[in-house]
């Protein structure tokens, strides 16, 4: 599948629109009618043509505008891209990483060419061309890890490994859900992880982080994570809370279903070969209500999901003031069929 690049807006205006496709191929996150708490990684291999599992990193027909938002995030504020000095070798492990999967996967839109260290990258949709020697950052307009970061949509954080846990030393942070980059750098696995509502009594953490530390080279996993936003904004940072936190109040029965979009992050860590750093992607797919009740299996699962969240997620996902317009909404869908395991559509 082409994606056809859209011009669009994520903030302002937000014309932010999905086509019929982009809707299909939603990582919808739910696949029972009740919300478990879990780690629920698996393998970050190969998936259907079309899907957003087919390759590495997904690029679909929002990717233009995504990443012209990113440079107006790190414009305003230059410090959501960090990278403490010992990242420098895993700077240049993940934008090997990137460069060759987004040439292997997408030869239409990317090209890298090698020989020994002189590297020649085109980027097409962004119009971005450069020769540059690997290992040497002076040959770049900026250091790797941002210059690639620029050029993928989601977030990424350079996760180092040491003292038996895993320290967020690197990201570049530009559609992160209501975190901070510039407060949680260099945090421990726990730290960071810390205010998420009951992970640490039910040990999920502890799991995931010991599965973590095993990863292998060459053998990437991923999970969805998911939250709600007003509006199809990618940018919800504490930093701009101004700009975003009061569009929550403007939810009402009338505007709910366009107002309140499904965020899902689909999530995935690489172990990179030379710094033995783990890089974690956080890629950002927004969706609103009424674009999901074109499917009337996922309105009737959401529907089921939202009705049983526990009290203090809600709070910590900052949902608690249109939580209920949500599942009013959505019960006009739900006639009490049962529905199969699973998170695809009809």
């Amino acid at each position: 599948m082409k994606p056809n690049f859209k011009q669009e807006s994520f903030r302002g205006d937000y014309s932010y629109k999905n086509s019929p496709v982009a809707v299909k191929r939603f990582p919808f996150p739910f696949s029972e009618d009740n919300y478990m708490y879990s780690v629920n990684i698996e393998p970050h291999t190969k998936g259907k043509p079309g899907s957003v599992y087919e390759f590495a990193f997904d690029i679909d027909e929002h990717y233009v505008s995504e990443c012209m938002d990113k440079i107006i995030t790190l414009e305003e504020d230059p410090g959501r891209y960090t990278a403490l000095p010992h990242m420098m070798g895993a700077q240049w492990d993940f934008l090997e990483l990137a460069m060759t999967s987004l040439a292997n996967d997408y030869p239409d839109y990317f090209s890298l060419k090698r020989s020994g260290s002189k590297w020649s990258w085109e980027n097409k949709p962004l119009g971005i061309v450069d020769v540059f020697t690997f290992g040497d950052k002076s040959t770049l307009p900026m250091e790797p890890f941002e210059y690639i970061g620029r050029q993928l949509q989601g977030d990424y954080v350079l996760l180092d490994q040491r003292d038996e846990t895993l320290y967020a030393d690197a990201g570049i942070v530009t559609s992160q859900a209501d975190w901070s980059l510039a407060f949680n750098a260099g945090m421990s696995w726990k730290e960071w992880h810390g205010p998420v509502p009951k992970v640490t009594e039910l040990g999920v953490l502890d799991r995931a982080l010991k599965y973590l530390l095993n990863l292998q080279l060459g053998s990437p996993v991923r999970r969805l994570n998911w939250t709600m936003t007003i509006n199809p904004r990618l940018d919800t940072s504490p930093e701009n809370y101004p700009h975003w936190g009061g569009d929550r109040t403007k939810v009402n029965a009338e505007n709910v279903a366009d107002l309140v979009n499904l965020r899902v992050e689909l999530q995935t860590l690489f172990r990179l070969p030379r710094s033995n750093a783990i890089v974690f992607g956080i890629r950002c797919y927004l969706m609103s209500l009424k674009d999901i009740a074109t499917f009337p299996r996922w309105a009737k699962r959401l529907h089921r999901v939202q009705k049983t969240l526990p009290t203090d997620l809600i709070e910590y996902k900052g949902m608690t003031i249109y939580h209920p317009f949500v599942i009013d909404w959505l019960s006009q869908f739900d006639d009490g069929e049962e529905l199969g395991f699973g998170t695809q559509p009809e």
